[in-house]
């Protein structure tokens, strides 16, 4: 198995069980929650109190970060025309603040940072946290909906693709500028925007 020092996993629609299949299977002793709000309508299973108890009885810690790694910012300054901007947030000290709780957490626990999609490449969780994460040096690896691990290198080459980002071009030469690139423009697709986030929940799928 590939052991890595962080992971991300998207509740999705699972049951409970099988949730705490996938955590199990790939070593996991704490959950950090990076939801804004720890609550799902379509999926109760998950709202934070009786995620927090469940994964209690299995012997795993559970810790909600949601107000400094949430992608929905409370902080106003984080917004550009209602819609929240990934690369303001990522400046805001309470983001840093989590980034070290996480990376603290990762010397004495195998951490997943919870969020809800069932694909990371349409999540913040890897697109903003891992993202910075990254960046630190952290190795990071994505539980997808079928308990395969996607390396967060294979994450970034697939969403290169998706965009078409894969090859160089007039604007983009180097592998960092089309990275960054994919990361500004997968950013702004998936990202909290106020005044049409309902759209935004039917689009992007809290049940994918």
């Amino acid at each position: 198995m590939n052991i890595a020092r962080i992971l991300t996993i998207g509740h999705s629609n699972h049951s409970t069980e099988f949730f705490q299949e996938l955590l199990a299977r790939h070593c996991v002793t704490a959950v950090a929650d990076v939801r804004s709000s720890p609550f799902s309508r379509f999926s109760p299973q998950f709202n934070r109190e009786q995620i927090s108890e469940t994964l209690g009885t299995s012997g795993i810690s559970y810790v909600f970060l949601g107000r400094e790694l949430g992608g929905r910012s409370e902080d106003r300054s984080c917004y550009e025309r209602g819609r929240v901007c990934y690369e303001l947030l990522a400046r805001t000290n309470s983001f840093h603040r989590g980034l070290d709780r996480v990376q603290r957490g990762a010397r004495r626990f195998r951490i997943a940072l919870m969020c809800t999609e069932k694909d990371p490449i349409d999540c913040h969780r890897a697109i903003l946290v891992c993202r910075h994460l990254a960046d630190r040096g952290i190795d990071i690896c994505h539980i997808l909906s079928d308990g395969a691990l996607e390396s967060h290198e294979e994450l970034i080459d697939r969403l290169l693709h998706e965009l078409d980002l894969s090859e160089p071009d007039l604007i983009h030469g180097s592998r960092e500028d089309r990275i960054a690139e994919a990361y500004s423009r997968r950013g702004r697709q998936i990202a909290y925007t106020e005044h049409n986030s309902a759209e935004r929940h039917t689009r992007q799928g809290e049940l994918l």
